[in-house]
Order: structure tokens, then sequence, then C-alpha cells
């Protein structure tokens, strides 16, 4: 019989709790319900209460009260949460996951959820989600339902919400599961980066590849998608990286909004797979809406991509500090690499005539890169666009010959 967790505090959101829990048993699915309260009396009694989530956590109900620290416990429920959620998928008790919270729920719910794999059905119904939810959903496929009004009791519209998030989760719960951690597959995996300014580039580069038998799986270089790709790396179901979109790392070191971690570039190199690089779209950080830009930003080249994204064009610097960061990231690979430099420019923008044309700004970076990287590292410098046709073509055959030599 299938079966779904339903976290929530059942000291506060009881009444909601019972009503999906009801909608999911309609379905002829069984409802398992954690409950993350420690302070109030349950509305009902859930199947894993919060004492079992507390020792999971090594720690006891009595302790997390005596803290009286909202965000330690909040911490601590969490990760103890994370563990039991664990623990019921890998021993097939559960095929999805729906939790309904306030800040402090979702912070639980969702901390949780992350340790379920890509692909089991996640639905968190929460007062935060029409905010920035990268906190909560980070890298996973957690799916966040807005609650519109507070989760604070049953009305009319709590319940039409409550209801078609439950829904949801049956709809994905009872759907063919498709197995795309199966790394016995004989068709290679590769992982490509992109931005709408290098996609040019990987759209070329990904075409030849899929003519090649290669299945192609390309990664929005906005942080997130950066985040994916590393660890879909580190868990072994990419086999090989066609890194074309590396701007993440210049968000990183400017502190713009596509950043995604200090641990880019390095998954591929520490899995010791194949991997082609290359230095799209380092031309620019990314920062949200105009008023978010820094003030030591200001009075910088500057492109306004939509009412929500500001791009900034690098200076020397700058450049000169990506470089020296990549050739470190490069350096620490265990496996085949080759990097490839585009002269001709790292973007759409970064061309004669458009705004972040900069050949100097673009020498810097690559002179800084060639001097800290090791010799043995194969370079391959074009005089092209980095979306040139040459480029693209000249990044999948690289990479297939690295595939091919394994």
């Amino acid at each position: 019989m299938l079966a779904v967790a339903i976290i929530a505090t059942l000291d506060t959101k009881g009444e909601e709790a019972l009503y999906i829990k009801s909608i999911i048993a309609e379905q002829g699915i069984k409802p398992i319900v954690i409950d993350t309260g420690i302070k109030g009396k349950p509305a009902f009694k859930g199947d894993i209460t919060g004492g079992e989530i507390a020792r999971n956590a090594r720690q006891s109900i009595q302790q997390i009260i005596a803290w009286n620290d909202r965000g330690r416990a909040i911490t601590v429920m969490g990760l103890g949460c994370a563990h039991i959620l664990e623990k019921l998928y890998s021993e097939g008790k559960i095929q999805g996951v729906i939790g309904l919270g306030g800040s402090g729920g979702t912070s639980i719910a969702t901390t949780a959820m992350k340790a379920l794999p890509l692909g089991v059905p996640k639905v968190m119904v929460s007062t935060l989600a029409s905010g920035n939810t990268r906190p909560y959903v980070g890298s996973k496929d957690i799916i966040m339902f807005p609650s519109i009004v507070d989760i604070a009791g049953l009305n009319s519209i709590s319940r039409q919400i409550l209801h078609n998030a439950a829904m949801a989760l049956c709809g994905m719960v009872k759907g063919k599961e498709i197995d795309f951690t199966n790394t016995s597959s004989a068709r290679v995996k590769i992982g490509a980066t992109m931005f709408g300014v290098t996609t040019p580039c990987v759209i070329q580069a990904k075409a030849i590849l899929e003519t090649r038998g290669y299945e192609m799986l390309v990664f929005h270089a906005n942080g997130t998608g950066g985040r994916s790709l590393e660890e879909l790396v580190t868990d072994g179901v990419l086999n090989a990286v066609l890194d074309v979109t590396t701007t993440e790392i210049a968000n990183e070191l400017f502190h713009g909004t596509f950043s995604a971690g200090p641990d880019r570039l390095e998954a591929a190199g520490k899995k010791g797979i194949p991997q082609v690089i290359s230095l799209g779209a380092q031309d620019m950080v990314t920062f949200g809406p105009p008023e978010m830009l820094p003030d030591k930003y200001k009075g910088r080249k500057l492109h306004l991509h939509n009412p929500a994204i500001l791009l900034m064009r690098t200076n020397i610097e700058e450049n000169r500090k990506i470089g020296q960061v990549l050739a470190e990231k490069i350096n620490l690979a265990r496996g085949p690499v080759t990097l490839v430099i585009p002269r001709g420019g790292f973007s759409l923008m970064d061309m004669p005539g458009e705004q972040f044309y900069g050949p100097e700004e673009d020498q810097a970076l690559i002179d800084a890169l060639l001097s800290s990287l090791k010799p043995e590292i194969k370079v391959v410098i074009m005089p092209d666009n980095i979306n040139s046709p040459a480029v693209a073509e000249k990044m999948a055959q690289e990479l297939h010959e690295l595939i091919v030599a394994r």
C-alpha cells in the first residue's frame, strides 16, 4: 500500500493536518503523521511524536524546552525529522511527503524533505511560499504551495488550498516513477550549464552530443542550478560535465544573487569524471532588482536584464580574481579535464558592439587563469566568442573524446 508522511505541529496545526490526513486516506494512500510540536497539547496523536523526533537528534523534549531558544529548537527538530523521514523512505514505508506550517514549521519540514532523494514527491504548504523560498527549497524538488491565508484553522480558502496540495501529492505518488538514478544504464548522462547569454553554445553542443547517444541534462546557472549539478555529480547520477557557464563563481566572489556556494566547480574534479570547462558569462555578476545593488557597485557598467535582474560587468581586478579561483578549482581535478577559452568573448553581451564587450577585462581573467593552472591541464584557446558554432563543436568533441578514452 502506498503511504506518505504528513509533517505538522499538531499543537497548532492539528485541525489542518487532520483534514489533509482524511483527504489522503480517501485516495487509498496511508497517511503517516509526524508531529513536530513540542509544547502544546496535540489536537490528535501523531504516528510519530515530538519525543521520537528529538531522540533522533540525540536530544529530549525536556532539554529542548529548557533551552527556551526557538531557533535552536527548530534546527534540532528539523534534523531529527530528517533522520526519521530518510529511514521511512529507505525502508519503503513512504513514497512522498507533505508539510504545512508558518516560518518554523516550514523550516522543520523542508529540512526533513531535503534528506529525501530527487524525484520523491515533496509538497510544502507554507505562509512563506510567495517570498524568497531559496533557504527552504535549496536545490531540492520541493513544491511550495502558498497558503494564501494563515494556517490557523479551516475556512473556505484554506480548505481549498490544502485539498489541492494533498491531491497534488497523491497524484504524484500514484504516478509512474522514473528511476533516473540508475547508474547501470549504458547511456552516459552529461550535465551542462547554461545562461540566457550562453544558450546558443549549449544548444549547439547539446545537439551534437545527443546525436552521439548521450543524454543531456541542462542546468540553469542561477545558483540553484549549479548546486543541483554538483549534488548529482556527487551522487553518481551524472557521468560527465560540459561546464560551459561558470558564472556562478563570479557571483560567489562578488556577492551576486546567482551564487552556487563556495564548492561550485569541484564535484566533477573530486569524482574524477570527464569534464570540459569554459568561461561562460564570467563577464557579469547578477543582482536582483536595481534597488538591491550594493552601494559600492553603483556607477559601474550595468544592464537591466528585466525588472528583477540587474547585471554588472566584471572589471579587470575582479576578472583576475575569478581567473585565480577558477585555476585553483580546476587544479583539484582527479580525472580528465579540458579547458576551452573563447578569446572572442564570454557571452552574447561580450561581443563587438554589445554593452559588456571588454577584451582587456577578458584577457585579465585569461592571463590569471593560465598563470595559475597546472601545466598538465589541457587548454584549448580559440579566437571566437563562446556562442560561435566553432566553440560549441570543439567543446562537444573534446568531451566526447574524454568519455571515449575512459
